[in-house]
């Protein structure tokens, strides 16, 4: 399986610095991991010296993010004195559906919403069973769709997917424009440094993104085409299309909070994509969901045949 950057240390190589991140966000990355399949059921986790050093923290919010994801089930044998164990059923959101095989979220009518994290991995994963996959993308960075595309690496990987040709669009905002989030509350002097972290953000997940997929080309002969886009405007919302069959849609619901920046504090107005709730809407489950499906490809190509420009995801 080809090896995400971001978390790099998961796979036994060293991390470079990284902005320090409080144990609830800790959680919320190792739990993202474990939902998408960069971390598999039975998997030993790193040691908590290692995740500390990930993570710019000190062990004891390491230990706290491990017993947060051990009350959710996600992790087992949480201890000081050896790694955890990813939990041989990561969770229940997963679930089964009539339309969706084991283990994959139901999509359509009646479908519940769940968050990011849970619902995208295993319809990206669905997906990719088609001869020919086509994925559009339209959000703030892509990091959710890299956490997604990891669950069908896998099964590539392992030989149980063998789609012959993949096309992947991604939309993503212009480094050229003032983001309307994250930015501070009260300090309009640092929306420059929350501008550059995210600008450093949206390219490394988006060259991450575009190598893992490049890399099927070499190691399975699959014809891989990737491709970004950078729009005028700060997305309110998120929306991927899947094999254009199925619409994923999600709103950025934008919070104040504070977060440390840079070893300074910093209450800022953001958005946490992977907690996004994402609704379904599949083509063949009724009138509502094929018009939303058909509206969903017609603006998202409206869009990138318009007003996006190329986008080089470099600083």
């Amino acid at each position: 399986m080809v090896v995400d950057p971001e978390h790099a240390s998961v796979n036994g190589r060293k991390r470079t610095q990284r902005p320090q991140k409080a144990h609830l966000e800790v959680a919320d990355e190792l739990r993202a991991r474990i939902r998408s399949g960069v971390l598999r059921p039975g998997q030993r986790m790193p040691t908590q010296a290692k995740l500390s050093d990930e993570f710019g923290v000190e062990r004891g919010a390491v230990r706290q993010a491990l017993r947060i994801l051990q009350s959710e089930r996600l992790l087992t044998n949480v201890s000081k004195g050896s790694p955890a164990t990813v939990a041989p059923m990561p969770g229940p959101v997963l679930g089964a559906g009539p339309a969706s095989g084991p283990g994959l979220v139901p999509a359509g009518p009646g479908a519940p919403p769940m968050p990011t994290t849970a619902a995208l991995a295993p319809r990206v994963a669905a997906a990719f069973a088609a001869p020919h996959v086509e994925v559009d993308a339209l959000c703030l960075t892509s990091i959710s769709l890299t956490l997604a595309i990891g669950e069908p690496l896998r099964r590539i990987h392992a030989g149980e997917l063998k789609p012959a040709k993949v096309d992947v669009r991604v939309l993503l905002p212009s480094r050229d424009i003032e983001l309307a989030f994250p930015t501070p509350v009260d300090a309009p002097a640092e929306h420059g440094r929350l501008q550059r972290r995210w600008l450093a953000h949206r390219n490394a997940q988006g060259q991450v993104l575009r190598h893992n997929l490049l890399a099927l080309r070499s190691s399975h002969g699959i014809d891989v085409h990737v491709t970004f886009r950078a729009l005028p405007f700060t997305p309110p919302v998120k929306l991927y299309l899947l094999n254009g069959m199925e619409a994923l849609f999600a709103y950025y619901t934008v919070t104040r909070r504070e977060e440390e920046v840079d070893q300074e504090q910093l209450e800022m107005y953001d958005a946490e994509g992977t907690r996004s709730m994402l609704f379904s809407f599949e083509q063949g489950a009724g009138l509502r969901d094929a018009t939303f499906v058909e509206q969903s490809h017609l603006w998202f190509n409206a869009l990138w045949e318009t007003i996006s420009s190329e986008l080089v995801l470099t600083t």
